[in-house]
């Protein structure tokens, strides 16, 4: 988007404030916080956000959001720099020192001072306050935020990191300029560059393995081990790629037969361990006395190795155990730009074999996603109360088309772009995971934050495609756009309301929304999700309902167990869903008689997704045959010979392969096409591939 400025961004970012802050009765200073924090979020800079504002002026303290990264033994805190400034201004250097001393001063009371002991317990202060003391000895660094409305000055200076007592203080600065190039480069977080020259000297010494190939090169190296703890410990997360970090997050702990021998036997850490696989951008190398090195890695990402690298990381600084003589095998494949959508889902699948549903399962380019993006493309869904004309329902299934789609259009045709695809009706991939796993799963996932809410997700919808892919058909995304309303009606609702005192939204939404679908499924009855599509809205019945189960849930977690004080954290562990599932009984006099006639029976939901899955088996068969019918016959002839030379296909399969390899004269039908695809994929796996097709 080259023409596109960074004042056009900033107002268009300003905009998407107002709209939001209005849609959901939010004060923009919050609203314009939590959708930069969730661009971070989206990116992988940061694995989640906590809103909680606290200031104290005549102390020189301020706080507005957090993150406790159990993980990586990190702490996050967020400041915002936000007056609402019309035009876009300069972030001076000597502004920066005094908002980031704001913030420290808010740490360094709480870990010295008991800080919440001179707060009020209702505050939101005094949860976040508390834990910071209370888990002081969980974590060994903190990161410190600072996300402002400006662009920083040309003479603004990094600041480095310093030491306070155990705690190792990290400074962040996101100002528009860097959000804007995050933004504008189609969608791509920040390159995360390697300087191995700085961290070993020369660099360290690889033996390429690569042929001559146009697509990658590829190498391998021996990494030491307290390197990639220290990169680790610096980059945390981000030095894993997207889907293995959700993956890692989910099972969380430290791998105690890699712990053991970092203990015990060092020394033959390399012997017992598979070593780590990585994608790069680029890789620079120089030649030294005939030997290669590696000198510099951008964009290092780890497709396989993420246990081992965090273990190495958390044996290091938990146990204190010296990592001199560890030692890690490295295959380092450097992979081209517009080829990595491709290659890399490969190379995480093909690396991460030990897992049956792994991160390579949910990448961007699954048929899942592909799916649901090509409705979202073609369903023009009914206007939006007040609106004139339809629109449709923009699913980003990787990061950054939304922006990408309007990057080469005239300024007339991104208008008309936006009419039709309207920004509040753009949702990513976490968005989807968060609006169904509060019906379909557990509310304790989404306070969990978005990439781990995302890797839940991905592992039971990875499951079910593989069970029956015609399950995620035309009911199944206007059933998750239904969801997505009631989930952005219910945010706005309870931001309205007399009782909300600000805080702990998202919770309450979450909860809210899972005590509906437990309630419903308890007497048989579902949601009309298809009358919520027809409207795009819900009936003043459902809107009654929302309020009064939101209140009641906003009581039951305002008052959590003796000796829990920080509402969010106690939202998050699966006790809090327990005890409201305790009192699922108390909504049936809460809840508006005219709601409870207005919902539908679950056996009239299920002919709904009977015939939804009817006619997706019938699209996918056509798309099948289309697909089969662009590869000539002489190509299936081939393939086919090849295979019954290494005995890969059944023989239906060979039977079918014979039918398609006299195309166009014999036109395989629909159901074989789907085998033939099949069959296609098997040979490919089995290394044979004929051409391209």
């Amino acid at each position: 988007m080259s023409d596109y400025t960074l004042e056009e961004f900033y107002k268009d970012l300003r905009q998407g404030a107002h709209a939001g802050s209005e849609a959901r009765q939010d004060y923009l200073e919050s609203e314009f916080l939590i959708n930069l924090a969730n661009d971070l979020e989206g990116a992988g800079v940061i694995d989640g956000f906590e809103p909680c504002h606290y200031r104290r002026p005549s102390g020189g303290m301020r706080v507005d959001g957090y993150w406790f990264k159990e993980e990586e033994s990190a702490l996050d805190l967020f400041i915002l720099d936000f007056e609402n400034r019309e035009l876009l201004e300069t972030l001076t250097n000597t502004e920066i020192k005094s908002t980031f001393k704001r913030l420290e001063n808010f740490f360094t009371g709480s870990i010295n001072k008991h800080l919440y002991n001179d707060l009020e317990e209702t505050s939101q202060g005094y949860g976040l306050s508390r834990d910071i003391s209370d888990r002081r000895i969980n974590y060994s660094k903190v990161n410190l935020y600072l996300i402002s409305e400006r662009k920083l000055s040309g003479q603004a200076a990094a600041l480095d990191d310093i030491q306070y007592l155990h705690w190792n203080l990290s400074y962040h600065i996101w100002d528009m300029s860097r959000f804007y190039r995050q933004q504008t480069s189609r969608g791509a977080k920040e390159d995360l560059v390697v300087d191995l020259k700085q961290l070993c000297g020369k660099g360290l010494q690889c033996l390429p393995a690569h042929l001559n190939n146009d697509d990658y090169e590829s190498y391998l190296l021996v990494m030491p081990a307290d390197v990639l703890s220290d990169l680790y410990g610096k980059y945390g997360a981000r030095l894993l790629e997207q889907n293995v970090r959700c993956f890692l997050q989910a099972r969380g702990n430290v791998n105690k037969g890699i712990r053991a021998t970092i203990m015990n036997d060092p020394g033959m850490f390399f012997a017992y361990n598979n070593g780590i696989t990585a994608t790069a951008k680029e890789v620079i190398t120089s030649e030294i006395n005939g030997c290669l090195f590696v000198e510099e890695i951008r964009d290092l990402q780890i497709v396989n190795g993420g246990q081992t690298t965090a273990s190495l990381f958390h044996t290091n600084k938990k146990d204190k155990a010296e990592l001199k003589q560890v030692f890690v095998q490295m295959k380092l494949s450097v992979v081209d730009e517009e080829k990595s959508e491709e290659v890399v889902p490969k190379i995480s699948e093909y690396a991460n074999t030990q897992n049956k549903v792994n991160a390579a399962d949910f990448f961007s380019n699954h048929p899942f996603h592909i799916r649901m993006e090509d409705f979202s493309r073609r369903l023009w869904a009914p206007p939006m109360p007040g609106a004139l004309r339809d629109s449709k329902w923009f699913y980003e299934r990787a990061r950054g088309q939304y922006a990408d789609a309007q990057s080469k259009l005239t300024q007339a045709g991104r208008k008309k772009f936006q009419v039709e695809n309207p920004k509040p009706r753009m949702l990513t991939k976490t968005d989807l995971a968060k609006f169904e796993n509060v019906w379909d799963e557990k509310p304790t996932f989404v306070n969990l934050g978005a990439q781990k809410n995302f890797a839940k997700y991905a592992t039971r919808i990875g499951a079910e495609w593989e069970k029956n892919s015609d399950y995620f058909n035309e009911f199944y995304f206007k059933r998750a756009i239904a969801r997505a309303i009631l989930f952005k009606r219910t945010e706005k609702l309870v931001s309205a309301q007399p009782w909300y005192q600000g805080g702990y939204r998202a919770n309450i939404v979450a909860y809210t929304l899972a005590m509906i679908s437990e309630f419903t499924k308890s007497i048989k009855r579902s949601v009309d999700f298809m009358q919520i599509w027809k409207r795009q809205d819900l009936t003043p019945a459902t809107v009654s309902a929302l309020e009064a189960i939101s209140e009641f849930v906003s009581d039951e977690i305002s008052n959590p167990p003796a000796g829990i004080s920080n509402i969010s954290e106690w939202c998050k562990k699966d006790a809090c869903w327990t005890r409201l599932l305790g009192k699922l009984s108390e909504l049936d006099s809460l809840l508006p008689q005219k709601f409870i006639s207005e919902l539908i029976t679950i056996e009239k939901i299920k002919e709904e997704v009977v015939d939804a899955k009817k006619t997706q088996r019938m699209d996918s068969g056509i798309e099948a045959q289309t697909n089969v019918l662009k590869i000539p016959g002489e190509k299936w002839a081939t393939l086919l010979e090849i295979c019954i030379e290494k005995n890969i296909l059944t023989p239906k399969e060979e039977d079918i392969l014979t039918i398609a390899a006299q195309i166009p004269n014999k036109i395989p039908s629909e159901k074989q096409s789907v085998i033939l695809l099949e069959a296609l994929k098997k040979a490919a796996s089995e290394g044979v591939v004929v051409g391209k097709f």
